[in-house]
């Protein structure tokens, strides 16, 4: 599928990014504003987006050729994103604002621990009502170290796919260039997106088997940016309610 822009789509896009980018460094925490959210019958009252900063802990996820783990990305870009949205009126949560990762206190091998982490960080978000996740993630392919960019997913839920085509659209004006990218449902395999009942947009912000997209991802502007450019894709679909 091919996402075909209208030329207000990305002025607003590129307007909302430069003015969100300008204001990365407020860590502002008012009064939360009406927002829309998402019901049965269209859009509702009292929504929630609740960022997740991938992996953490012990698993640190995809890592670069030298030797930079994904987690500390996930977890730079999350809480940009989660202060920006904060800024606007956005009520928000986080499933993690530290490097740990949130597993249950009996977890001793690796695998238990990714397990209770994943199904803990499941059911904090099934038990906010009216929230909607966005995960933070970093891509690799080592078998293409060119490829670059970055791609949103969407999960089953409804208004999902609309939330990551908004997404999608944002970073491909702010972020992608030339190289472009469409989003695409998750695969099955993805636990946590699967297991919410609540629509999901999993984003992941670059490959780490690229060397030079490895340097921009560690580039506090540049992670910036990547925040910047997924609120705005966000609030565009969403609507602020003031």
């Amino acid at each position: 599928m091919i996402i075909l822009l209208r030329k207000c789509h990305v002025a607003y896009v590129l307007l909302a990014c430069c003015f969100f980018a300008g204001l990365a460094a407020v860590l502002w925490h008012g009064s939360a504003a009406h927002v829309a959210s998402f019901g049965p019958d269209g859009l509702t009252e009292e929504l929630t987006v609740v960022v997740d900063a991938g992996h953490g802990g012990e698993d640190g996820g995809a890592v670069a050729a030298d030797g930079t783990a994904e987690s500390g990305l996930n977890l730079s870009i999350a809480l940009r994103v989660r202060d920006l949205l904060t800024f606007t009126g956005v009520p928000t949560a986080v499933t993690r604002e530290g490097e740990g990762a949130i597993y249950d206190p009996g977890s001793a091998t690796l695998r238990e621990k990714k397990v209770s982490d994943l199904h803990n960080r499941a059911d904090l978000v099934n038990a906010i009502p009216g929230a909607v996740l966005l995960s933070i993630h970093q891509n690799s392919l080592p078998s293409s170290p060119a490829t670059r960019g970055a791609q949103t997913f969407w999960n089953g839920q409804a208004e999902a796919k609309e939330l990551a085509e908004s997404v999608q659209a944002a970073l491909n004006a702010a972020v992608n260039g030339e190289h472009e990218k469409q989003a695409a449902q998750v695969p099955s395999s993805v636990y946590l997106m699967k297991s919410v009942e609540a629509p999901a947009v999993l984003v992941e912000c670059g490959f780490l088997s690229n060397p030079e997209e490895t340097a921009l991802l560690k580039e506090p502007a540049h992670q910036t940016r990547l925040a910047a450019a997924i609120t705005a894709g966000l609030i565009f679909q969403i609507g602020v309610r003031r």
